[in-house]
């Protein structure tokens, strides 16, 4: 089967990737999109859809899945081919001619490649409770798709950091009873979100366990009736539970990246913010992957990083010919 040739590759298909495909596309580049998940969006897509995003210019507040859904439809002219639960595991070649390969054996000859993977792989830290894995995705859960499934049900919610609170006060107004279990007093979120859960608690519609712990689960056929609790004197009780939600945070890794003889700095990729490529000509790194000094971890640096980087690759590959910068409100959008 002969290989698939494309003008870039970029591997990740959150909000930077898909941005990237927009910044090419202007400039009349073909994309190939590549992601270990099933689906695109990253991120904000996998782990919260319906959390409310506060410093995307032009935008008071949006959902992070409604973001995506944006950004698809901005990237949605340039036609690019999305390769969904393909992760990348080999880069060979050099600029110019680069060859991916995906860990189910599909090949695409690149000119040059986009990094715009995020934190790497991703997955949630799992409490170390007996049995949880015969739970997931049926009454535990790490993050939330779809507020109205908890509804009228007992939630447990565990954690302390803005996902927990966040979580807890936007359920209490629809859940049967919402308690929150933090093993510390203290929480790791917005003062504001803190202001508001300590009310929600004095008005009773939040009940507060702290310090206290997981202890256990308690239930049968991945539904759950019930989670033991442990206020860490060893003291136990047993709460009402329909759904748990657990916030412990991710684990990110590189993953085969790692493996790709970049310049890296812990679990980042070292690159030139002048033009976002990486130590090895042609590799580019965008969004929350990519690293330098003083760089701030916002998506919008990101979305300027994919600008930075698509404009270099445009003149790496036509180096005989002077890009002129213009701008989208007089250039419009070039057909691919």
């Amino acid at each position: 089967m002969s290989k698939i040739i494309t003008d870039i590759a970029i591997i990740g298909a959150g909000p930077a990737g898909l941005f990237t495909v927009f910044q090419c596309g202007m400039l009349g580049l073909k994309c190939h999109v590549f992601d270990s998940l099933n689906h695109i969006g990253g991120q904000c897509c996998a782990l919260y859809p319906e959390k409310p995003i506060y410093d995307i210019p032009a935008f008071p507040e949006i959902a992070a899945g409604e973001l995506i859904d944006r950004l698809e439809a901005q990237a949605a002219p340039f036609a690019p081919h999305y390769h969904l639960n393909q992760q990348v595991v080999g880069i060979s070649g050099e600029q110019g001619d680069f060859t991916l390969t995906t860990a189910k054996g599909l090949q695409v000859r690149a000119h040059s490649i986009i990094i715009a993977a995020g934190g790497g792989a991703f997955g949630p830290n799992r409490p170390p409770l007996a049995n949880i894995e015969d739970y997931e995705g049926q009454s535990v859960f790490y993050a939330v798709r779809n507020r109205a499934q908890f509804a009228g049900k007992h939630i447990v919610i565990a954690g302390g950091g803005d996902s927990a609170i966040d979580w807890a006060i936007a359920l209490c107004d629809q859940a049967k009873s919402v308690a929150l279990i933090h093993r510390r007093e203290k929480f790791r979120a917005a003062e504001a979100s803190l202001t508001k859960l300590h009310g929600l608690i004095d008005a009773g519609k939040i009940t507060l366990y702290a310090p206290a712990q997981l202890h256990g689960l308690v239930g049968e056929n991945g539904r759950l009736h019930a989670v033991i609790i442990d206020n860490l004197a060893g003291e136990q009780r047993s709460l009402p539970c329909d759904d748990l939600l657990a916030f412990f945070g991710l684990t990110a890794q590189l993953g085969p990246i790692a493996e790709w003889g970049l310049a890296l700095d812990h679990h980042t990729v070292q690159i030139d913010p002048l033009t976002a490529q990486t130590s090895q000509p042609g590799i580019y790194a965008v969004g929350d992957i990519a690293t330098y000094p003083h760089k701030l971890k916002l998506i919008l640096t990101g979305f300027a990083e994919c600008a930075q980087a698509a404009h270099h690759i445009k003149s790496c590959q036509n180096p005989d010919h002077a890009l002129h910068f213009e701008y989208s409100t007089s250039k419009g959008k070039p057909g691919l």
